[in-house]
């Protein structure tokens, strides 16, 4: 006679089961919600939190806000600012000169740190003034060559894989301005939650610039739609313009345009 499963064998038969389906909508879907995952299996957000957490233990996926993505769409490596420097050039350049024809003559910018926006600073040689604000080390040392750039830098500890000034005292210098555009750089784009860069303190700190600039433009070439990481920036709510390529996924592009973004794109 053959014996019935027993309460624990259809739990566990169940959870694996239910672990496959969630596996499967993350590679079909690239994320999932937690909230979603709860009502379609009708178990409790804490068990798909537990499911999620077994899967990304298993490397099979990584947890975000709210829920989980696929881990082809995760930016988690803080690379080295030389190694960025070999990715995407071409695009980037031409991304950098669409970003200096937004500066105006007198404006007061900020520049933060990454191989695109120090594409932008190689086209401001013609504006007759300019104050810009970076805590950058390689946008400053482009910088100190133009005798048309009043340049300030707001301190804090270095960061060296992004040669970047990070931290409470870069915070702290930065609430004491007000400036006409910030343009920043990101590591991963999800059109659907925002801007992500893997370093916290990184992150933080754009934040503040976000907060004390009347206009946030956006330099990114297409490779970093659809990617995340650990560190949340901003939603589009806080974007005004995005400065990027022709390769631009065209639902990225129809959904920043939807929520009032201006989409440049650079030749």
């Amino acid at each position: 006679m053959k014996k019935s499963k027993t309460a624990p064998q259809r739990n566990e038969r169940f959870t694996v089961s239910r672990r496959k389906k969630i596996l499967e909508h993350v590679k079909e879907k690239g994320e999932v919600l937690v909230s979603r995952l709860s009502k379609e299996f009708n178990v409790s957000e804490v068990t798909i939190r537990n499911d999620l957490g077994h899967l990304e233990r298993k490397n099979l996926l990584v947890r975000a806000r709210g829920g989980a993505i696929h881990t082809e769409n995760h930016v988690g490596i803080d690379q080295r600012i030389a190694e960025k420097n070999k990715l995407h050039a071409n695009e980037k350049a031409a991304i950098g000169k669409k970003a200096a024809s937004l500066i105006n003559d007198g404006d007061t910018i900020i520049i933060d740190s990454g191989t695109t926006t120090a594409e932008i600073v190689k086209h401001v040689g013609s504006i007759k003034q300019l104050n810009v604000i970076t805590n950058a080390l390689n946008i400053t040392n482009l910088l100190i060559g133009y005798p048309n750039v009043n340049l300030i830098i707001p301190g804090g500890y270095l960061r060296q894989n992004a040669m970047s000034l990070v931290g409470p005292l870069a915070e702290k210098n930065l609430r004491n301005f007000f400036v006409d555009k910030v343009f920043l750089s990101t590591d991963g784009f999800d059109t659907k939650q925002g801007i992500f860069t893997p370093n916290i303190d990184e992150a933080h700190l754009n934040g503040i610039m976000i907060e004390i600039a009347k206009e946030v433009i956006l330099v990114t070439d297409s490779s970093k739609f659809k990617r995340k990481s650990l560190a949340f920036i901003c939603g589009l709510d806080k974007i005004t313009k995005v400065v990027t390529d022709k390769n631009i996924p065209s639902d990225d592009k129809k959904r920043l345009e939807d929520a009032g973004v201006e989409v440049l794109i650079a030749d």
